[in-house]
């Protein structure tokens, strides 16, 4: 059995990605602690099998608080005993690595994205340096690294000439047992349903389009659940535009809960923008969770998203963010019964496929390699 350490600059409660993965490893008899921080709005945490630490930290946001973190995981790592350290994305890598060569452990690096091309860096040149350099500097040192798709992993290997492996963003395949109601969640009953869902509703991630999109779709409300840097926006179009009866608020919830709401949906949004490499190549967790939960998809014509729309025929595509654009699309989806058919006679297909049963035995390959 190892011990294993991941770590992560989240507060733990949404990362679905980073719950499977350490499910997967606990229940293959490694022992697990998963390193976050809790913030003053965090959810507690009650549900899972392996070991949590959150940090309390002083700085939040900014270089102050990626310092803070960096200083107090370094710390964390040397003074737990433990056979592997497991990095979430760029900013864990660091201090892993030097915990790495101190105490001689193994490191796994698992990026959730092309991290340099995040349009929080390309606004920022300065910010983009210093990261690009602590990536160049360490990443062709790495031996064990996966990524979210092959496009990310083809971009990584030109760069960088290692090897690196692809385990998707699948979600598991969801019980009928742990199913509520669109009664017992307090959504409409008699209308459709429109959901855009996500731990990261930022933006360039189409949700202005789709609150405004609204004002054209009747029959239909928009429900948005998860958390973001542009919802408090989103508050003000429905507000605007008024639209309070047509769109639909629900703060994070726990995962179980989030896919509740999926399921009792009708129709799911991906609408992420091409503004950065890093959302061109983008293949989000919230595109799974419809496939799993059997909603059509109305997605944006980014590469690997359109590649998994197009080749399981689950939904449309949509070559423009205009909300007028959307509302059609979306007035077209809906009033269409026997694409509607069409499309969740599909789902199941994908579904079974598509799912973390399936993507855990890639995972597993690469920590036998490991230990």
């Amino acid at each position: 059995m190892s011990k294993i350490i991941v770590s992560v600059t989240n507060d733990l409660t949404t990362d679905q990605r980073v719950h499977r993965i350490c499910t997967t490893l606990h229940n293959n008899n490694n022992e697990l602690i998963l390193v976050g921080r809790e913030l003053k709005n965090s959810l507690p945490i009650t549900d899972r099998k392996y070991g949590i630490h959150r940090f309390k930290l002083i700085f939040n946001k900014g270089p102050l608080f990626y310092l803070e973190y960096a200083i107090r995981l370094f710390f964390f790592l040397i003074n737990e005993r433990a056979d592997v350290y497991l990095a979430n994305d760029l900013d864990t890598l660091l201090p892993n690595y030097l915990a790495s060569r101190v105490k001689s452990a193994k490191i796994v690096y698992d990026s959730h994205e092309y991290y340099t091309g995040v349009p929080e860096l390309t606004a920022h040149p300065i910010k983009k340096i210093i990261w690009k350099a602590i990536e160049r500097n360490i990443f062709p040192k790495l031996r064990y690294v996966y990524t979210v798709n092959k496009s990310i992993a083809q971009l990584y290997m030109d760069e960088y000439n290692i090897e690196v492996k692809v385990v998707r963003n699948v979600p598991r395949t969801i019980s009928d047992s742990e199913k509520l109601t669109r009664k017992d969640l307090g959504l409409p009953l008699d209308e459709k349903i429109i959901i855009l869902q996500g731990a990261g509703i930022n933006v360039d991630r189409g949700g202005e389009e789709a609150v405004e999109a609204m004002r054209y779709i009747e029959g239909a409300v928009l429900l948005i659940v998860g958390s973001g840097d542009v919802i408090e926006y989103l508050h003000e179009l429905q507000e605007k535009f008024d639209l309070q009866e047509k769109v639909i608020f629900v703060d994070k919830v726990p995962l179980k809960e989030l896919a509740n709401y999926t399921r009792n949906s009708d129709l799911g949004l991906t609408l992420d923008k091409p503004t950065s490499i890093n959302y061109q190549l983008s293949l989000p967790n919230k595109l799974f969770d419809y496939l799993q939960a059997g909603i059509p998809v109305l997605a944006s014509n980014l590469v690997e998203v359109a590649r998994i729309v197009n080749d399981y025929q689950v939904g449309e595509i949509i070559d423009n963010h205009d909300p007028k654009e959307i509302a059609r699309k979306i007035n077209e989806m809906l009033g269409d019964p026997d694409k509607m058919v069409s499309w969740k006679y599909n789902m199941e297909k994908a579904s079974k496929e598509l799912c973390w049963e399936k993507e855990e035995e890639v995972l597993m390959e690469i920590f036998k390699e490991v230990a």
